[in-house]
């Protein structure tokens, strides 16, 4: 199976090669587009769970394979060249400009909300065990000694004896972000920044770590829940790892995919319409209104 997954990498980067000299060559064709954004999402795949590499380095002794890190960034930023591949082709308009910071449109602002509330059991847990709660069998000292066998780094460890959560505090960044997507706040620099006061935010800063954490979250969180429904027919087994019981297991897996799932779903949504509400306007189509 390893070895059929190393052709595979081998085949999409061969086709990718291929398709982007056709591109150069012959011009953006519909045919040579629309395969260029099927090696794009083929190559996205294969980035998946960068983020959970990048969270591992942070705040673990290192990422658990060098190897399959350093794949997944050269699959992310490969994705990213083949999108800016078919974008090149596509130059702004003569005297086109930034549009005026605006609101996402309410069923996205809606959708926001759906995504920060699915945080809320899934924060308010690990809060709990930060605080000196037993939780699904677990307590505070049993959940830091295990971060502490797996190798957490001791700013993770340090953060968990003040009462805190490094889990927490990247869903907190996750909800400001998704946020920043769909209000206009998100589109230009804070007042109190001493540089940058007023300047529009360059679309990819947001853009970049919202893609990321879209494309590993929601499919992540997708099929966990599909698992964990699986598992509470009683179609498959829930392994309790180092909870207590199955039972103990599958309930802390429901909030945790609950929370990734819907996030990683509203996070898509809102990085579409942030890269729909910046996009520059021509001065023709301004005077033609």
């Amino acid at each position: 199976m390893s070895t059929a997954l190393d052709w595979g990498v081998v085949a999409v980067g061969a086709l990718a090669a291929l398709v982007c000299g056709a591109v150069v060559r012959y011009g953006p064709r519909p045919l040579l587009r629309a395969l260029l954004w099927v090696v794009c999402g083929l190559t996205a795949v294969a980035a998946f769970s960068l983020l959970m590499d990048v969270i591992t380095l942070m705040f673990g002794e290192g990422v658990d394979s060098w190897a399959a890190a350093t794949n997944h960034t050269a699959a992310a930023a490969g994705a990213l060249l083949l999108a800016a591949t078919d974008r090149s082709h596509r130059h702004p308009p003569r005297g086109a400009f930034a549009p005026a910071p605006s609101c996402a449109p309410s069923r996205v602002q809606l959708a926001a909300w759906a995504g920060t509330v699915a945080f809320v059991p899934y924060a308010a847990m690990k809060l709990f065990w930060a605080c000196g709660g037993t939780f699904a069998g677990m307590s505070k000292q049993e959940m830091f000694a295990i971060s502490e066998r797996n190798g957490a780094s001791e700013i993770w460890l340090t953060l968990e004896s003040w009462g805190l959560d490094a889990t927490v505090l990247l869903a907190a960044l996750g909800v400001f972000l998704l946020w920043g997507l769909v209000r206009p706040w998100g589109q230009v620099f804070p007042r109190w920044s001493p540089f940058l006061r007023g300047r529009r935010v360059p679309r990819w800063l947001p853009l970049t770590p919202a893609l990321i954490g879209a494309a590993t979250l929601a499919p992540y969180g997708v099929l966990g829940l599909a698992y964990c429904a699986l598992a509470a027919a009683g179609a498959v087994t829930m392994r309790k790892g180092d909870f207590p019981t199955s039972g103990d297991a599958l309930l802390v897996s429901w909030l945790g995919m609950i929370a990734f799932a819907v996030y990683g779903v509203v996070l898509a949504v809102a990085a579409r319409s942030y890269w729909l509400r910046t996009r520059p306007i021509s001065q023709v189509s301004v005077d033609a209104e």
